[in-house]
């Protein structure tokens, strides 16, 4: 089946505390995107990327593409004003039946093993959305009263979000809800089923200076085996 993936790299680097948006900030002499974007090149080689961008920064990204060396491969959107939007934009282009990966543009520590697993996922049941556990306590805010939730109810959600197109794009048809937070809210909201599976403690969102620093380390130890 054909395969996409949508990858969102439409942050600002707010909260990194940096001009340049992180997933244009250098590890080991490369943005953070060029991870992501070759572990899915890597992943399979009739999967197409559908790269979702700031207007402003299309000629940066274009840039890496071309010295990633698969600009064939790769397709630039301009995103919207929520990830929702971007989503969307990033959506249009696919008119055909096909197993679409939703990706966080800044989680580029993800394996090849765990595409594959949410591809073969997605074909026997229509979705696969990886999840880890809390590793920490949990408590809900109720006015200025909290409630322990039991941690091993609680689950991290990741990307790379899987679904047959057959289910994502109808769901994205609906009108935009302010408490999508991610591809699976969309689908439930649309009715859909949300299958989860085993997420990989690595595949964390670089947002703040020390998610950069682990990052690189990572990035280190697999290079040297």
């Amino acid at each position: 089946m054909k395969k996409y993936a949508v990858i969102v790299a439409g942050g600002s680097g707010q909260r990194m505390g940096t001009q340049v948006p992180k997933q244009f900030l250098l590890i080991h002499g490369k943005p953070v995107l060029w991870y992501t974007l070759d572990v899915f090149l890597r992943a399979y080689e009739d999967l197409d990327i559908i790269l979702v961008v700031p207007e402003e920064h299309m000629e940066t990204t274009r840039t890496m593409i071309n010295a990633i060396g698969a600009p064939h491969r790769i397709r630039m959107i301009t995103g919207g004003a929520t990830r929702w939007h971007s989503v969307y934009n990033g959506l249009q282009p696919i008119r055909e039946d096909a197993v679409i990966f939703v990706h966080d543009g800044v989680r580029p520590l993800l394996s090849t093993e765990l595409v594959h697993n949410c591809y073969e996922q997605a074909v026997l049941m229509g979705s696969a959305v990886p999840v880890v556990d809390s590793k920490d306590s949990v408590r809900v805010m109720t006015g200025e009263d909290s409630t322990a939730i039991e941690r091993s109810r609680i689950k991290l959600v990741q990307t790379p979000q899987t679904f047959l197109s057959s289910i994502l794009l109808p769901a994205y048809a609906k009108e935009y809800r302010e408490t999508f937070t991610d591809e699976a809210s969309v689908v439930e909201a649309y009715g859909g089923k949300v299958f989860l599976l085993n997420g990989e403690a690595e595949n964390i969102k670089i947002t703040t200076p020390l998610d950069l620093l682990f990052a690189g380390k990572i990035i280190e130890e697999r290079a040297s085996g």
